[in-house]
């Protein structure tokens, strides 16, 4: 089994490579990394190993930085003196969490636990496939309903979606409105979430449309749509404009 070890204190890698090598002899200790940029910019270059030990708090910060700049499908086993970071942790690939300075059974017991749930080897690139294609696929056109007739609308082209005395509607790019039998709330699992963003409990706006954002009273912005014609301010909502700029700055 390759491993990876990645830890800031030589006195605690030292004492982890001993302890697996008392544990089982067959494990090899392909690196030991001290930093997240090490950790970084070895994790970019070579191939993943079986398993990874990784300690918390780094020299340059916490691992966790590590993920956001690198995909790691690998199994975890999380090393670090503090307790704090266990929820954190356990949502990131995590076998388990040992608290140092590190008990030889609870090692013990995590290798095993290892081996029982990570051993067989797994296609991760596989499993991302078919787990996107599990997910729902955003929804590409809306059916409008025009007199005796019906239209059907590509997302690209709608504006934004709005509501107006509990009736839902799409705005176009060619400044029409049309009433559509879904909620808000249903519509905003169904679009793409890159793409449009519900800035108010009564409108849902596509990125692409907006041509001005404007700083408004009590800390709240004004959007303005391309071609918007009706007479309703779009206004975001104080709770969520955080997560608004957050949206556009990604």
């Amino acid at each position: 089994m390759e491993v990876l070890i990645i830890e800031d204190e030589y006195p605690a890698s030292d004492k982890l490579m001993r302890l697996l090598k008392e544990i089982d002899s067959r494990i090899i200790i392909i690196e030991v990394l001290r930093s997240v940029e090490q950790a970084i910019n070895w994790l970019s270059g070579h191939p993943t190993p079986e398993l990874i030990f990784m300690d918390i708090q780094l020299e340059d910060g916490l691992c966790f930085d590590i993920f956001e700049k690198c995909k790691i499908n690998v199994p975890i086993i999380f090393t670090t003196a503090y307790d704090e970071f266990a929820l954190k942790a356990f949502k990131l690939n995590s076998v388990d969490y040992l608290l140092k300075p590190i008990n030889p059974d609870e090692l013990k017991n995590a290798i095993e636990k290892f081996n029982a749930i990570h051993k067989q080897k797994i296609d991760y690139s596989r499993l991302e496939s078919v787990m996107k294609q599990l997910q729902p696929q955003c929804k590409e056109r809306f059916l409008v309903k025009i007199g005796e007739h019906y239209k059907s609308i590509p997302v690209t082209n709608i504006h934004c979606f709005y509501i107006i005395e509990r009736c839902t509607f799409l705005y176009t790019d060619l400044a029409k409105s049309y009433p559509i039998e879904y909620s808000l709330s249903e519509i905003e699992q169904l679009v793409d979430p890159k793409l449009f963003f519900r800035i108010s409990r009564e409108f849902i706006i596509n990125y692409q449309a907006i041509r001005d954002i404007i700083a408004y009273s009590s800390n709240r912005l004004k959007i303005i749509l391309s071609n918007w014609t009706e007479k309703e301010e779009l206004l975001i909502s104080r709770e969520r404009v955080a997560d608004f700029k957050k949206w556009m700055d990604r």
